[in-house]
């Protein structure tokens, strides 16, 4: 048997390290065994996926030495490598379910489903489909479809035993079926759900092995029952542990840095990440903390694999790629700084925020010292700022936070609209809404052209910035809590 392994991210934001982290266990243990390592894009999410993303995601996992052998742009025999492209693929197996009776349609409302799990939950129950439809015969079902009526196709459960099957990290698993829920297969709109896909995909694409993360264990009921519907072999399963923030909740954007385009920017190595990323949930078996891809493959093995929660930690991080650094020669240290940020592409970005402001060379690097490094430390006395008080700082700050978090194409003139979006909200001029954020960008009062600046740095970056902005002038739960509350109701 050729192992094959695959990792499915969806374009839908920056390229996150999790990402990265199961790329490169997949990437990993595929080339350990002479295997195939697939790329398949999760784009069915329409009103939120960006071939934007999907680039930038190509890019960070080539940029880490993750080189796919079958995928988008490369191509390969199981393709397309697009969910969106594979459209007709899901229906025709829908279509075999609902003739074998493993599946239904429900014409279901929202209003209805919503209150329906309101009802369970208050009864105790688990907050799941009802059946309601399940027993629809087939000539009300045609009537009804006939006529236009918007329906899904949901997948049957049995509704008594278990499902029994096997993780190879942690052997026999077993959860009732009274816990899954009648999991919706195809949308309304033609489109498939994860879970439908990933079956079909899966199997068609030849996937022997699949490695995840630990958060899909709930899930395998609702595939290995797909699985046994169509009568296929499941493959192997291997659910890594999550990557966590030192306070052991999931790594989140909220908390972390959690984009590979932060690290890249911030000058880190790409072998000191993969390297760092390795370490998260296994160890060679020297112990040795350095060593490369070419190293891992070598020696990987899944029993090596530990089930304890790995702690994405910063310091150590950037411990590591330290040791990295210190271990260039002069010519390749050189190479490495100028293809991080002295090189031509980077400085012709910042060539229009600074031509028209400077009369020396020396004057450049203090200009843009924040753009291309860390921005120094932020008090609360720099939020001092006149005519706004500290509550309507944390305001300004809370609502841009959450409403970046959203941006979906991060340009300079879609900043400025949110931003002047939220002005008007809070009743207040432009220029008076973003002198704390001009604090949290460049830890000035005066900098560069503020939308600019963000638009250099990244969303990543940008972000980041703001959240510790909020921090340094105090951000308490109950704080967070109204704040959010607040900006539910202007949104």
């Amino acid at each position: 048997m050729t192992v094959r392994t695959r990792v499915a991210p969806s374009p839908t934001g920056d390229p996150h390290v999790g990402t990265a982290y199961m790329a490169l266990f997949n990437w990993v243990f595929a080339k350990s065994q002479g295997g195939s390592f697939i790329l398949r894009i999760e784009d069915t999410d329409a009103a939120r996926s960006t071939r934007e993303s999907e680039d930038m995601i190509i890019d960070s996992l080539r940029w880490l030495g993750i080189e796919y052998d079958e995928g988008p742009y490369l191509g390969g025999p199981h393709g397309p490598y697009r969910q969106s492209e594979r459209l007709k693929i899901y229906a025709q197996y829908a279509g075999q379910l609902l003739d074998d009776g493993h599946a239904f349609h429900c014409f279901c409302t929202q209003q209805r489903l919503d209150e329906v799990r309101a009802a369970r939950r208050a009864e105790g129950l688990n907050p799941g489909y009802d059946g309601h439809c399940i027993g629809l015969d087939a000539d009300e079902v045609a009537r009804r479809i006939d006529t236009g009526e918007a329906s899904v196709v949901r997948m049957r459960v049995p509704e008594q035993g278990s499902c029994t099957f096997r993780d190879e990290l942690r052997g026999e698993i077993e959860i009732p079926y009274s816990q899954i829920d009648m999991q919706v297969l195809m949308k309304a709109d033609g489109y498939p759900t994860y879970h439908l896909a990933v079956v079909v995909d899966d199997h068609l694409m030849g996937i022997t092995h699949v490695l995840r993360g630990e958060e899909w264990i709930s899930s395998v009921p609702k595939h290995k029952l797909l699985y046994d519907y169509f009568g296929w072999p499941m493959p192997v399963l291997v659910h890594l542990p999550l990557l966590r923030n030192p306070d052991s909740s999931k790594l989140s954007k909220r908390k972390n840095p959690t984009s590979v385009n932060y690290y890249r920017a911030m000058g880190f190595l790409p072998e000191a990440l993969t390297n760092y990323l390795g370490m998260m949930g296994w160890s060679m078996p020297d112990e040795r903390e350095i060593f490369s891809l070419e190293d891992m493959v070598k020696a990987f093995e899944l029993k090596r694999i530990s089930l304890g929660g790995p702690i994405f930690d910063m310091e150590k991080l950037s411990w590591l790629n330290g040791q990295y650094l210190r271990g260039l020669d002069d010519e390749a240290f050189i190479d490495r700084v100028a293809d991080w940020a002295m090189n031509r592409d980077n400085l012709a970005r910042l060539l229009p925020l600074v031509k028209e402001r400077t009369e020396r060379f020396s004057e450049l690097l203090p200009q843009v010292d924040y753009l291309l490094g860390e921005r120094p430390a932020l008090s609360a006395e720099q939020f001092e700022i006149q005519g706004l008080d500290v509550d309507k700082v944390r305001e300004i700050l809370f609502f841009t936070s959450s409403d970046f978090d959203r941006v979906r194409h991060w340009q300079r003139d879609e900043l400025l609209r949110i931003c002047q979006i939220n002005a008007d909200r809070l009743d207040l001029k432009l220029r008076d809404f973003l002198k704390p954020l001009f604090v949290a960008v460049s830890g000035r009062d005066v900098s560069l052209p503020l939308f600019d600046s963000m638009a250099f740095v990244g969303s990543d970056i940008t972000r980041i910035r703001i959240r510790e902005a909020l921090s340094a002038v105090g951000l308490s739960k109950k704080l967070a809590k109204r704040l959010e509350k607040a900006y539910q109701r202007y949104s």
